[in-house]
């Protein structure tokens, strides 16, 4: 066991936040979680769980608590603004290897109590809201971690310090680490909506491809019955957020989806930017990057949260084993083996989906779905394109990077 009985610091208490302080506790490792706001976030976008990720967080007991009001998926379409073509896949072609063949639809912040409540009842990690990183300082033997809020500054000592406080992440800043990538020129908004699109053939996971304006639509569960319908897509950058958001510009969206009579119940809605975006390394020193500090991408195809996910068990089964006496070079494959499957998997799945959705020729766009309709009526290329989009494939190939 290492000699240092300093706690591991997590900054931020979002989704990867909590699972990483979960994962620790669960090896009775210290942990000091720090989150800046005085609460846990309200997240509108994230909401879709892949099989693996439900995996990994079910000996947590997260899993089974977020089935309570989670929807489950079973199949998923790729769509073009006509509505003529549709591929529909079915994740239940999966059940072979997974005891999770549909995604599951939660939003993120139904998650994040979920973990909190956990957390607590497992004991032992100091939680403060309220605490933001302002800065840390690296030793032999630790870290130094600095933090502002209301009641003034403080200092925690950290054995380790994990930067899991997002893409404008405090530590990965701190570390200097080139966040490599790029920004995508469009404005996204989102809009939700509790009318059912499900009664004119819609999938509760639905992507839609158009020339003009693409779309990812799907359902997700709200405080309850009937659950809301969120639909995404790109807008200019240039105007101004009271345009874009106006009910004018918000209810003319959605009737290009599924035109109706009357108009739409808009529920929420906001804008955000998308980022493809990756960190040079996971590691620096005793310092380590997770989540969307270490790796951002557009949310076509729902890999951002997932991934996240996956960075802290990952990162945590191999701290936890360093801290029972294992070298080092343990944080060094977390490393590779997660900026690998960020950049071979989710960056390059995300970045050919928009891709695809977005396609100007509308020829070109077509042969493209027709393509994908074709792989989602034979059953072996639908399983094999379904083990690669669940990010069951990806995980593989990562897990045998050494």
């Amino acid at each position: 066991m290492m000699t240092t009985l300093k706690p591991v610091v997590i900054a931020g208490a979002g989704p990867t936040g909590l699972m990483c302080a979960l994962a620790l506790r669960a090896q009775d490792i210290p942990v000091v979680l720090l989150e800046a706001e005085e609460a846990l976030t309200h997240d509108l976008r994230a909401g879709s769980f892949h099989p693996p990720t439900l995996e990994m967080m079910a000996p947590y007991g997260i899993t089974e608590r977020m089935h309570e009001s989670g929807i489950k998926v079973r199949h998923w379409q790729i769509r073009n603004r006509p509505g003529d073509l549709v591929a529909e896949f079915d994740l239940d072609l999966l059940r072979d290897v997974t005891p999770y063949p549909y995604r599951l639809h939660l939003e993120q912040h139904r998650l994040t109590p979920i973990q909190l409540d956990l957390l607590r009842q497992e004991g032992g990690a100091e939680i403060h809201f309220g605490h933001s990183v302002k800065g840390f300082t690296r030793h032999a033997d630790g870290v130094t971690v600095t933090t502002g809020g209301p009641s003034g500054d403080r200092r925690f000592e950290a054995s380790w310090l994990i930067g899991a406080d997002g893409g404008r992440s405090v530590v990965r800043k701190g570390l200097g680490v080139e966040f490599e990538g790029f920004t995508w020129p469009e404005l996204f908004v989102v809009a939700s909506t509790p009318y059912d699109f499900g009664a004119h053939g819609f999938a509760y996971n639905c992507y839609i491809a158009d020339p003009v304006e693409f779309g990812a639509l799907f359902k997700v569960p709200d405080a309850g019955p009937p659950g809301l319908w969120r639909l995404a897509y790109p807008v200019n950058p240039h105007e101004a957020d009271e345009v874009l958001l106006s009910e004018e510009r918000v209810e003319a969206a959605l009737q290009r989806v599924l035109p109706k009579h009357g108009a739409y119940d808009i529920r929420y809605k906001s804008t955000y930017r998308v980022h493809q975006r990756v960190a040079a390394s996971f590691r620096s020193g005793r310092v380590l990057l997770a989540g969307d500090a270490a790796h951002l991408n557009n949310p076509l195809g729902g890999f951002g949260l997932n991934s996240g996910i996956h960075d802290a068990v990952n990162l945590c089964e191999k701290l936890g084993r360093h801290w029972r006496g294992e070298g080092e070079h343990l944080l060094d494959l977390y490393s590779r083996q997660r900026r690998f499957a960020t950049i071979e998997q989710v960056q390059a799945m995300s970045i050919r989906n928009k891709r695809m959705m977005e396609e100007r020729d509308p020829a070109v766009q077509r042969r493209h779905l027709e393509e994908m309709v074709a792989v989602a009526t034979d059953p072996d290329k639908a399983r094999a394109h379904l083990l690669n989009t669940s990010m069951i494939l990806g995980l593989k190939r990562a897990s045998e990077v050494i």
